[in-house]
């Protein structure tokens, strides 16, 4: 099925699934769920004529057009907030300061890409359950495979994230 033919028939889901994400956004998020939809779509249909197999490779896709829209803002406004260049930092004069929403996306994208290195099953869990917002169901619709195996997969890839995210703050793991 072509794109064309594609986004009347997803457009409500993909546009659920969003509202769904920004739910869980600061409130300092300016990103709408309607454009990133059609942020998402402007770059899964950039290439033009693209086929897709299935529901599951088209909700994958999606899923992963949002991740890469919403890390891509938050290393924008990162990037802003710090001046937009790298200073050279003094030690002494730096402070503790809380992680941001943004700064914090930006970790989980970071250990997600180790996660998928580690065990790509557990990475698509939370491809399509954190950054599409799907539910247990659906992640299992979209998989294949039975909800049982998708909260299972879940509560190992939250511990693996949490672990990583942790080792990164207290830098006994260095950044990607």
């Amino acid at each position: 099925m072509s794109s064309e033919q594609l986004l009347p028939l997803v457009y409500d889901e993909l546009r659920r699934l969003a509202a769904s994400r920004m739910a869980r956004e600061s409130a300092g998020m300016t990103l709408q769920p309607t454009a990133l939809v059609h942020e998402a779509w402007l770059r899964l249909s950039e290439k033009g004529g693209r086929n897709w197999n299935d529901r599951t490779h088209f909700f994958r896709a999606a899923a992963l057009a949002m991740r890469r829209i919403l890390v891509d803002r938050a290393r924008q406004k990162s990037s802003l907030k710090s001046g937009g260049l790298r200073a050279e930092l003094d030690i002494t004069a730096m402070t503790p300061v809380e992680v941001t929403p943004d700064e914090r996306l930006l970790l989980i994208d970071e250990s997600l890409q180790r996660l998928e290195k580690e065990d790509p099953e557990s990475a698509r869990i939370v491809l399509l359950k954190f950054f599409a917002g799907l539910t247990n169901q659906e992640a299992a619709a979209t998989l294949g495979v039975n909800v049982r195996t998708v909260e299972r997969q879940w509560a190992y890839a939250k511990a693996s994230l949490f672990q990583m995210v942790k080792e990164i703050e207290d830098g006994s793991r260095p950044p990607h």
